[in-house]
């Protein structure tokens, strides 16, 4: 079994994708080509914003938003504790301050109340100007942006959506990678919306963040290629790589979306069936969906973990760990100054844990797996 089956995705698309890629490969434009503009419209009509630009990954994506809104040095970016090391990376990379913030038990998303207290630290202290909070949709789920936006409105904070999981979800307000002044996504294969490969975008319907990033993205170029006009940085997708997304994009809008919607029903229902209030399951939120980027469940501890994924190990269910440090504890960031304590971070980096999650996972699989769960926290085995 594969913990997210791109095999299987494969073969259900191979006649469309080799279709793609032969294309490609006949046309001999392979950088910027014509797939790239096409997905960008694409992208930009599902996601309802004015401007996508593509860009390599999405590290990249988050990177080129930070310069479009000109962070650097002396400023402070609020970041949730618990998420992949990117998120705050970048922050750093742009000599700005990560100021971490807890999350929100239940959704894994950034808490509110611990970003007001950040944010209250950090203008008390007056060392640092604050900019922006970067709030991530964890696991596929988008973050309380109307809570979010209101906070940042109130201090004159930049919000960036960190949307590298969260293609596809959604909310009342809008689709995920609409929800920040400016978003960002990741299309690395094992994401909601994958490529054979790296990729990413920004999504804004600001045109001179836009026009910045366009112009970032090719080593800073003007009108001219050879013009430069600022330095920049080599981030563009490969046509090959945005003609297989326009493909995947048509299976996740027709069907993959609802699919795996389906898939995490069915195991919220037969995993509380079975084990009622033993262990936690994904919470989402009244009128929000999740584009289930990971089922992830919430264990006792980090032994009864352990021994779960042994357990389903032995019995050839693969599981994952995202993630098993926070962010403040990781040795990058060991000279960070915490301007608040992290108790829900550091709890669910002890007892989280993620099943397989994809849109061809069948009933029987899902079965199977549950069986296999159940089976080992009733004996403890």
């Amino acid at each position: 079994m594969e913990f997210r089956d791109l095999k299987k995705q494969y073969q259900v698309l191979k006649a469309d994708i080799d279709d793609a890629m032969q294309k490609v490969a006949a046309s001999g434009n392979y950088i910027m080509g014509g797939p790239v503009i096409e997905l960008e419209e694409q992208l930009a009509d599902y996601v309802g914003v004015k401007h996508c630009i593509t860009c390599a990954n999405g590290t990249d994506a988050l990177t080129l938003a930070l310069k479009s809104l000109g962070i650097g040095k002396g400023d402070a970016v609020f970041v949730p504790d618990f998420t992949f090391f990117a998120s705050a990376e970048v922050v750093a990379l742009e000599g700005a301050t990560p100021v971490f913030v807890d999350v929100n038990p239940r959704t894994f998303n950034i808490d509110v109340v611990s970003l007001k207290e950040a944010i209250d630290a950090v203008e008390n202290e007056g060392i640092l100007k604050m900019k922006a909070i970067i709030a991530v949709d964890l696991f596929g789920l988008p973050a309380d942006f109307i809570a979010v936006r209101k906070i940042a409105k109130q201090h004159g904070l930049y919000v960036i959506e960190d949307g590298a999981q969260g293609f596809g979800g959604r909310m009342a307000e809008g689709i995920a990678c609409s929800l920040g002044d400016i978003s960002t996504t990741s299309f690395f294969p094992a994401k909601p919306l994958g490529c054979y490969g790296d990729g990413g975008a920004v999504f804004t319907n600001n045109d001179e963040w836009a026009d910045m990033i366009r112009s970032l993205r090719i080593h800073g170029k003007g009108r001219n290629k050879y013009d430069n006009v600022r330095i920049g940085m080599n981030s563009r997708i490969d046509t090959l790589q945005a003609a297989i997304l326009q493909v995947k994009l048509n299976a996740f809008k027709e069907h993959e979306l609802e699919a795996v919607n389906h898939v995490a029903a069915q195991y919220t229902r037969l995993i509380n069936q079975a084990l009622g209030n033993a262990i936690t399951t994904p919470y989402i939120s009244e009128g929000y969906m999740s584009s289930w980027a990971q089922y992830t469940l919430q264990l006792t501890d980090a032994s009864q973990r352990m021994g779960i994924q042994t357990h389903m190990k032995e019995t050839g269910i693969p599981t994952m760990i995202y993630y098993p440090t926070p962010m403040s504890r990781q040795t990058a960031f060991s000279s960070v100054h915490s301007y608040v304590d992290t108790p829900n971070a550091q709890k669910l980096s002890q007892c989280v844990l993620s099943l397989p999650m994809h849109p061809y996972l069948t009933d029987e699989d899902i079965q199977m797996i549950v069986d296999a769960l159940v089976a080992n926290i009733k004996t403890g085995k």
